[in-house]
């Protein structure tokens, strides 16, 4: 019997240890990882010098409680500001992170009403769970968080509709990721923020998956010429250590005064000594622009797969965070079985996209080992498709 409770459909794999973008598991079997632990190691895995900024910090401290001042916590802060006149609050998790975001909009405004999408997702805990706009993770955990509202991705006049002057905030990912590797239109985005700006209504970008130079600017929301009044981070913050973050424009600092909000572990020394070196890694030019480069060879190899392929429907995403989207949910759990036989780990993404989320230092070699186990894999699946027929 199993100690566990079984929220969790697990492979019957266990990976044991980790060397650049390579896991091996406990039969001593290789895989090229396009998972990095759902968007988390960005910067791969066993790095020198994050192990070293471990240990260091280690060594020194491992937790300190928020009843007293934390340097590497302002240090964090400003590398997250880059630049800007935004301040952050430190968490554990993305979910944590939405949550504290969802508690300082209604603060904030005075007003309870969030509108948030289909196919949307921010995390499991009740606020976030509440904000996600599938009906299938609401199941079974009813009432929910009253006053969110759900309207249609990428689309104005649903949106029109819904927002007024009751409305406390827009909460969005600009692409939804579990929802199926979706990226949200540019000129839609600059309508949601002057909607919001209209109507006195907060912008929450969920950058949970997107941030930290997965789709290649440090933050997607640059490549939208928009500025959120709050965004959320995690994953790629931490490259497994975890941490998560709410940041918010200065002048909503007040609502957030002693007492609000909180957390005993929230930027323990151990996660912001990591987060710190992450950042000074990825927020560079020279590492973010060789990521685009790295994500349209990527882009370019699926789409001359995809050409003239009936199991592919569409390629789509930015950066490192692509979906190649199947004709149906078998031929995805099919080519998913098959791609891990090969020694290739990828994800799902809604109910038939596959995602590919290879950690940013990928070289152009794994790139193109990848592409070709996916064109074998797909051959495979064409031709077992045209035998049945």
């Amino acid at each position: 019997m199993s100690y566990l409770f079984p929220n969790y459909q697990r492979k019957a794999i266990e990976l044991l240890k980790g060397a650049g973008n390579t896991l091996t598991d406990k039969e001593g079997k290789n895989y090229l990882d396009f998972t990095s632990g759902i968007g988390v190691m960005n910067l791969g895995y066993n790095d020198p010098e994050l192990n070293q900024a471990l240990s260091d910090q280690a060594n020194l401290i491992w937790h300190t409680p928020n009843l007293y001042e934390n340097h590497l916590q302002e240090i964090t802060a400003k590398k997250l500001a880059n630049g800007k006149k935004y301040i952050s609050y430190f968490c554990n998790s993305g979910a944590e992170a939405n949550e504290a975001a969802i508690k300082l909009a209604r603060k904030a405004t005075g007003k309870s009403k969030i509108i948030t999408f289909t196919n949307s997702f921010h995390g499991r805990t009740y606020g976030a769970m509440s904000a996600t706009g599938q009906a299938s993770i609401h199941t079974g955990f009813t009432p929910l968080v009253p006053d969110f509202i759900y309207v249609p991705f990428n689309q104005l006049t649903p949106l029109e509709s819904a927002i007024d002057h009751q409305t406390a905030a827009v909460m969005l990912e600009l692409i939804q990721g579990e929802g199926g590797v979706l990226p949200a239109d540019l000129i839609w985005i600059q309508s949601v923020q002057a909607l919001c700006q209209e109507y006195g209504a907060l912008l929450i970008i969920d950058e949970i998956q997107t941030g930290i130079g997965r789709t290649g600017t440090f933050y997607a929301y640059e490549q939208y010429q928009i500025e959120p009044d709050i965004f959320t981070l995690a994953k790629g913050l931490g490259n497994g250590i975890p941490v998560g973050a709410m940041v918010g424009k200065t002048k909503l600092a007040s609502f957030f005064g002693p007492g609000s909000h909180g957390s005993t572990f929230g930027g323990n020394k151990l996660a912001m000594s990591v987060a710190s070196k992450v950042i000074d890694r990825i927020n560079q030019p020279d590492f973010l622009e060789e990521v685009q480069a790295k994500g349209e060879a990527l882009l370019i190899g699926l789409n001359e797969i995809a050409k003239n392929n009936l199991l592919i429907e569409a390629v789509r995403g930015k950066g490192l965070m692509l979906g190649l989207v199947f004709s149906d949910q078998e031929v995805l759990k099919q080519a998913m079985e098959q791609l891990e036989a090969e020694g290739l780990l990828t994800l799902k993404a809604g109910q038939t996209v596959l995602r590919l989320l290879p950690p940013l230092t990928i070289t152009y070699e794994e790139i193109n080992q990848a592409l070709l186990i996916v064109e074998k894999v797909i051959d495979n699946l064409k031709a077992q498709k045209k035998d049945k027929n």
